[in-house]
């Protein structure tokens, strides 16, 4: 379970550039759900993600994890309990090293300063296959040479062969082609039923937030401007959820990226 109570960031404060991106932000999230977070570019989307896996401290409010005080503890050490993946195909695994070394180091197994046995590589095989790439006889390949929706599949694999308490995902599909993002969306929902995980997923697709997971928030300057669910989220269309923003906000919604997608 995760528990965010009244956090607040500001960046460069006191100047013209002074921008508060976090305004007495709390949310709940328990054990297994899965969350769909929208909103438009400086909605707070990225900067909730960082305050909760620790790339910046909040200048103030806590952040719970399971029960127990993270605000402070450095991101190496929350990483043990996190997993997450970007938008950046590129980012979340070594091109340099072979699948079965990433799976490896991500399987805390050692990867490339340890033997792996033939067990290890039965083990990862048995994970790969579920991708349905081909992957699983390609153990000994550079990751480097991979396309990005296949990195993308294989750092999903990583994030989670080790189920984490929490998992992130950060527009993990913003820069795939549409077929490979929606196989990549599939396991996404695959992966997190069958390891009953706790995610949040950012997304500028509004189709894709309300169909994906159990819950759908939209941020608006630094706050949650809707959280819907249950009954009230299965018959929401995305002309419900514009109309919902403009009732809400005051203003309509005018972020290209979301109304294209």
């Amino acid at each position: 379970m995760l528990e965010l109570v009244k956090l607040n960031k500001t960046f460069n404060p006191g100047t013209v550039n002074e921008k508060q991106a976090l305004r007495d932000f709390s949310l709940r999230v328990e054990s297994g759900e899965f969350i769909s977070v929208i909103g438009a570019n400086g909605a707070g989307k990225s900067t909730l993600f960082n305050a909760i896996a620790g790339s910046f401290f909040p200048d103030s409010g806590s952040i719970l994890l399971d029960g127990r005080d993270i605000t402070f503890l450095p991101a190496h050490k929350r990483a043990l309990d996190m997993g997450r993946i970007f938008q950046d195909p590129m980012l979340g695994s070594c091109p340099g090293m072979s699948i079965e070394e990433n799976l490896a180091m991500a399987a805390k197994r050692g990867g490339w300063f340890s033997h792996i046995t033939n067990a290890d590589r039965e083990f990862f095989r048995e994970q790969l296959r579920k991708l349905d790439m081909g992957l699983e006889n390609r153990l000994e390949q550079p990751v480097g040479l991979l396309s990005g929706g296949q990195r993308q599949a294989l750092t999903l694999l990583m994030a989670t062969i080790v189920p984490p308490k929490l998992l992130l995902l950060d527009e993990h599909t913003a820069a795939l082609d549409p077929g490979t993002a929606e196989k990549v969306l599939e396991l996404t929902e695959t992966v997190i039923r069958e390891n009953n995980l706790t995610c949040l997923m950012i997304t500028h697709n509004m189709a894709s937030a309300l169909e994906l997971g159990s819950r759908t928030l939209m941020l608006h300057q630094g706050q949650i401007l809707m959280d819907v669910s249950g009954s009230e989220r299965v018959g929401m269309s995305v002309n419900d959820l514009l109309e919902r923003f403009k009732q809400s906000s005051g203003s309509t919604l005018d972020n290209d990226r979301m109304l294209l997608n």
